[in-house]
């Protein structure tokens, strides 16, 4: 899941981005509102995590320019107010959820994790191919019901690769949604994390690599039971 954090307070928002990137999100951070609106126009992100009290652009602004432009990105709006007022005008401007500070923040987390779920498409709780199962809420992902262990990288590259449902997943864009934009696009970190995420899910292999374009899940690994055994005996 692809994060970026609006906060003008830098020590909050180093807080938070280093507290969801060990949640196994890719977050990048902006300190006011007319950089977050950069990069959230230039970056497709699951969710927006936005302050509302921001110089430059305020985070009200944002939120309706991100609304009125149509962007595919969940909006969680942050800020000091607790009114009920105030929380009506912020999800009326756009927003998908409210949060009031302090908070605290597993609550942040699973408010993050509720919004990434009802991305376009929805990402079901439960991905499988096979018999793997990755479990976005719980982070685990096992085979045969066997745990394997893995980074939050190669977490991250497996569920990108799952949701794609069979479709090629480029290099770059895995780069793009499991790492964040301090990463270098010339860098050989994708095929090392993919060498490492085959190793530990073992045999048969289940991702597929199409040269010259990126990877994907073997479709016969996404097929129904029937299905894959009406193939296998035809």
């Amino acid at each position: 899941m692809r994060v970026l954090v609006v906060e003008d307070e830098a020590q909050l928002a180093e807080a938070v981005a280093r507290g969801l990137r060990r949640e196994g999100m890719a977050v990048d951070v902006a300190y006011d509102g007319d950089d977050g609106y950069r990069k959230a126009s230039l970056t497709r992100y699951d969710v927006v995590v936005l302050d509302r009290d921001l110089p430059g652009m305020s985070g009200d602004e944002l939120c309706r320019r991100l609304t009125d432009e149509g962007v595919l990105t969940r909006v969680l709006m942050l800020t000091a107010s607790v009114t009920v007022e105030d929380k009506v005008s912020g999800l009326a401007l756009g927003a998908d959820d409210y949060l009031a500070k302090p908070f605290a923040f597993v609550e942040l987390v699973a408010r993050v994790r509720a919004l990434g779920r009802r991305t376009t498409p929805a990402a079901p709780p439960v991905l499988t191919a096979g018999d793997i199962e990755l479990d976005s809420s719980r982070r685990t992902v096992t085979r045969s019901g066997e745990l394997i262990d893995l980074t939050r990288k190669e977490f991250g590259v497996l569920e990108t690769l799952l949701m794609a449902q069979g479709s090629v997943v480029s290099s770059e864009e895995l780069l793009d949604r499991v790492w964040d934009e301090n990463a270098d696009p010339f860098t050989t970190t994708v095929r090392v994390t993919m060498m490492t995420l085959r190793r530990k899910l073992g045999e048969p292999p289940i991702i597929d690599t199409v040269v010259g374009s990126g990877y994907r899940i073997d479709p016969a690994a996404l097929a129904p039971p029937d299905d894959a055994a009406g193939s296998s005996a035809g």
